[in-house]
């Protein structure tokens, strides 16, 4: 979407939107409205049951959507919990819980089972709501309706400015949520958040309509609900930044080592593993592989606040991967469970290159036509795939049987498998295709 496009469309979506309705969503001059303060003011925390059984009542006699946000302390905290929810539906107004002095939302959460939660980059908060008992059946993605309907900025404060007309104060995005009690001004910011997220999704779902995209959107919607939970990542410490330095299996068992017993301490002390002990240290470790304490405590990471005991728990990790025999070291890189990387492609397999090439040409051509992202078109691993091993003949059946099983949705199939087939029949020499 052009900067022309997503002018039009903000003024239409202003236009017909569902913007609050006591003063509208621009200044008399055209310039977005602040806003500053929730419609009826910041509500107390739910910190006690009755008061959450008084919330539970009072949403599940609510009427359309709810809106649902979550904070967590990243950077703060161990893991990724939240540390404050907040919801609001027409009837029953906002209501903003501490799930730590009320861990088990399961009966807010079956309270609004079949109503359709409002949410913001779902992906990112439903884990943490999962973990207190909060799981849709039916949700709207403002954030993907965003990418779906074209517009490059999907950000909340972007997207509630330009299809609302309204600013959104986000200066209170990355603080320690964990904080008890929590400053007036982040409960201000947090109850802000849902203010104008059903409004926001009413006028989205408006221009998904317009641009004939909303059955698409249903079906990544029910997709994103219907997930089940993601597998623990195989070998987390493979993921510590600046791996890309660590060579040896001797190395890499270090990084494995210290990552570990970060990750345990860490853990214990319920504190974000970087506070623990940098990703950086870790490699500067894993590279020198120090022979005591001193040496380890002259490395970048160790430095004089590191005390003496600290020194000699890392240097314990650092000596137990130097014991460990060759076949206990970790090997190098991770076990490949699909194609090889793209760059790698010429020279195992060229024509597997040549069709890759073509596809993603095509599939880039078609996103720029829908004006979406093309990895909300189709996933870039399933193009991937479909290039390495093909189906043979490599017609529009095949195709449609292989991003099916790859879990391609109804509506991704219909637009991208036409595309692919024609792109795998040319690089391939224009071999014979089926209708």
């Amino acid at each position: 979407m052009t900067d022309a496009q997503e002018t039009a469309a903000a003024s239409s979506l202003r236009t017909t939107g569902g913007a609050p309705p006591d003063d509208g969503g621009t200044t008399a001059s055209g310039a977005p409205t602040p806003l500053l303060e929730p419609r009826e003011g910041i509500p107390p925390v739910v910190a006690d049951a009755d008061t959450l059984a008084e919330v539970i009542a009072a949403f599940a006699a609510g009427s359309g959507p709810v809106a649902v946000d979550a904070e967590r302390a990243s950077g703060y905290r161990y893991g990724q919990r939240a540390y404050l929810v907040q919801l609001r539906r027409a009837g029953a107004g906002t209501a903003l819980i501490d799930p730590v002095a009320c861990p088990d939302l399961s009966a807010l959460g079956a309270a609004l089972s079949g109503v359709e939660w409002v949410l913001h980059a779902a992906t990112q908060d439903l884990p943490c709501l999962r973990e207190i008992g909060m799981v849709p059946t039916l949700l709207f993605d403002t954030e993907l309706a965003g990418r779906l309907a074209g517009f490059p900025r999907v950000g909340l404060g972007a997207m509630v400015e330009n299809v609302l007309g309204y600013v959104l104060e986000k200066g209170h995005s990355a603080v320690d949520w964990s904080t008890r009690p929590l400053p007036e001004p982040w409960l201000r910011y947090a109850a802000l958040d849902v203010e104008l997220l059903v409004d926001l999704r009413d006028a989205l779902e408006k221009e998904l309509d317009r641009q004939g995209k909303l059955d698409w959107a249903h079906q990544e919607f029910a997709a994103i609900a219907a997930a089940p939970p993601p597998e623990p990542r195989k070998d987390p410490w493979r993921r510590t930044s600046g791996m890309h330095k660590v060579r040896r299996r001797r190395q890499l068992g270090v990084v494995r080592e210290l990552w570990q017993t970060r990750d345990r301490i860490a853990q214990r002390r319920d504190v974000s593993p970087g506070k623990v002990l940098s990703d950086a240290a870790i490699v500067e470790a894993a590279l020198a592989l120090p022979s005591d304490a001193h040496a380890l405590g002259a490395l970048n990471g160790f430095g004089h606040r590191t005390s003496r005991r600290q020194l000699e728990q890392w240097q314990a990790a650092v000596d137990r991967a130097k014991a460990l025999s060759e076949s206990q070291l970790p090997q190098p890189g991770q076990p490949v469970t699909g194609p090889p990387p793209p760059r790698a492609w010429a020279d195992k397999d060229p024509e597997a290159a040549a069709r890759l090439s073509a596809a993603r040409s095509a599939v880039s051509a078609l996103a720029e036509e829908l004006n979406m992202p093309q990895e909300n078109l189709i996933s870039p691993d399933t193009v991937r795939r479909v290039c390495w091993e093909p189906p043979r003949p490599a017609d529009a059946p095949a195709v449609t049987a292989a991003l099916t099983a790859l879990g391609a949705r109804p509506w991704q199939i219909e637009q991208v498998a036409p595309t692919l087939v024609t792109a795998l029949a040319g690089a391939d020499g224009g071999g014979e295709t089926a209708e």
